[in-house]
């Protein structure tokens, strides 16, 4: 039994050598086309600063080649110089409790500050709408400046950004047998379980995968996690668009990716609207949910995953099935459930106490108010106010607009008067969804593949910098009730 297992094994090797190997030189020739079209160059080593230091090249990558060894020299010094610094007393409460608060994780992409709120490598939303280049004719920031943000830590110009939209819209066509396995998905799956599925179908378009069969040295796996990373941010909205159509469309296509326009631009048509201010609305959704340090459930997972070497595409799969759990992805539904019964109890015609008294009834009855509170942040968060300023400008009398705008009005000093919240302020998820519904975008359980779309480039970013530092497999210890108790009483009689 065993020899003929190890004939299976040698079998299983032989085709998937054939099929690496297969694969390896049609990457190749893609690889070889892609630099034909976006020639890579190999510059000395650049300063590193926020704002970009490297403003005449639109390569990406040759960016990130340039900052990753800087990076790497200060990492070796750091480590070297306080490697056996403790940073934190780990209690028993904070393993049972999620390992919140646990200082346990690098990520250099984002941080999240109480009192601001999420800044993407330093720069806070305010300055990131400031800043980022926009669409021609538009406000929002560009996505693709996120990206290139949260990669380098520099802020992009518009040549550098226009030359992202261009690659990612260049490679953004999904393989046939994905196509066809969305197609093929029944009604009752849901999006968000055909949206994990059809990214980890993806996997089959590797380069890290082929690479690292092919023994390339480890210094170099970055470089294949970032080409699989901007191949899968490329696709990830046709992606998601084909799922869109396919179940609330009746199947119609999505149409042609037009070279020209943004990753917006291109996602709000495949989805079927051709409103510009839509459009705008896309801008400034994916920009802000890009990134939340690196401890969420999906970001963690992601790393986790990663950590085993699975290639990209695998790891942010994996993400995604955390992104589907009601306690990480589905709050911004919560809120426009909670949103319905307040309208269906009060109708269009209330007044502040009417909703003061609806909310004061809810709370006494045990349940919490959907979109308020925040495990970190201490105001009200950025990336609502953003959204509250977009809807201000762009939809101001809308009826849902008008009934959160009156229960951030009064819903703080409530939570502060009924003394349970550390934060009675509201997140990000109070908004998004009304925005969503005005421009017709109705299917709530769509609305976690929108959250997934952005939520990669913080993903990927972080991926590609874990590669490049070389951060090992995680493996953390765990111990049983009766093991913690006897680590407590020995700690107690130190």
């Amino acid at each position: 039994m065993a020899v003929q297992g190890e004939m299976l094994g040698e079998s299983m090797q032989h085709r998937l050598k054939y099929r690496t190997d297969n694969i390896y030189h049609r990457l190749k020739c893609q690889t070889n086309d892609m630099q034909h079209r976006f020639p890579a160059t190999n510059g000395a080593v650049a300063s590193i600063s926020q704002f970009s230091t490297h403003k005449s090249s639109t390569n990406l990558k040759d960016v990130l080649a340039d900052k990753i060894p800087q990076h790497l020299k200060k990492v070796a010094e750091f480590r070297k110089a306080h490697g056996s610094t403790v940073l934190q007393n780990i209690t028993v409460d904070m393993i049972y409790g999620g390992m919140r608060t646990m200082k346990a994780m690098v990520t250099e992409t984002s941080v999240l500050d109480p009192e601001e709120g999420i800044r993407f490598r330093g720069y806070s939303i305010p300055e990131c709408q400031k800043l980022l280049p926009k669409a021609p004719g538009g406000e929002e920031p560009l996505p693709e400046g996120i990206w290139w943000l949260l990669c380098t830590g520099e802020i992009p110009n518009k040549d550098q950004t226009t030359a992202i939209s261009k690659q990612w819209a260049a490679h953004a066509d999904l393989p046939e047998h994905v196509e066809k396995m969305i197609r093929n998905f029944p009604p009752k799956v849901h999006p968000m379980a055909q949206f994990v599925a059809a990214v980890a179908a993806l996997s089959s378009e590797s380069k890290f995968a082929v690479a690292y069969h092919h023994g390339v040295p480890k210094n170099t796996y970055w470089e294949y996690a970032f080409d699989d990373s901007m191949g899968l941010l490329a696709k990830l909205p046709t992606l998601a668009a084909m799922i869109y159509r396919n179940l609330y469309r009746e199947g119609t296509a999505i149409g042609a990716i037009d070279p020209n326009k943004d990753w917006s631009g291109n996602f709000a048509t495949m989805l079927g609207y051709d409103d510009p201010v839509f459009a705008e609305l896309m801008r400034l959704y994916l920009t802000i949910h890009s990134d939340h340090e690196g401890g969420n459930v999906s970001a963690h997972t992601s790393h986790l995953v990663g950590s085993a070497l699975s290639d990209p595409y695998l790891s942010f799969s994996a993400s995604m099935a955390g992104l589907a759990g009601p306690l990480h992805g589905l709050a911004n539904q919560e809120v426009l459930i909670f949103l319905s019964k307040i309208a269906k109890d009060l109708g269009k015609h209330y007044t502040e106490k009417d909703l003061s008294d609806w909310i004061w009834k809810h709370l006494k009855s045990g349940q919490v108010v959907p979109g308020y509170g925040h495990a970190v942040l201490r105001k009200t968060d950025p990336r609502y106010v953003c959204q509250r300023e977009f809807a201000l400008k762009h939809l101001p009398n809308d009826e849902m607009f008008r009934l959160v705008s009156t229960l951030y009005k009064i819903t703080p000093d409530i939570l502060l008067k009924q003394g349970k919240a550390k934060n009675p302020w509201p997140n990000v998820d109070a908004h998004s969804g009304v925005l969503l519904q005005h421009f017709g975008l109705t299917e709530m359980a769509f609305y976690t593949v929108l959250f997934g779309v952005s939520r990669a480039m913080g993903c990927l970013s972080q991926l590609i910098w874990s590669r490049a530092m070389g951060l090992p497999i995680e493996r953390p210890k765990s111990h049983s009730t009766d093991g913690l108790i006897t680590l407590a009483h020995k700690a107690g009689k130190n």
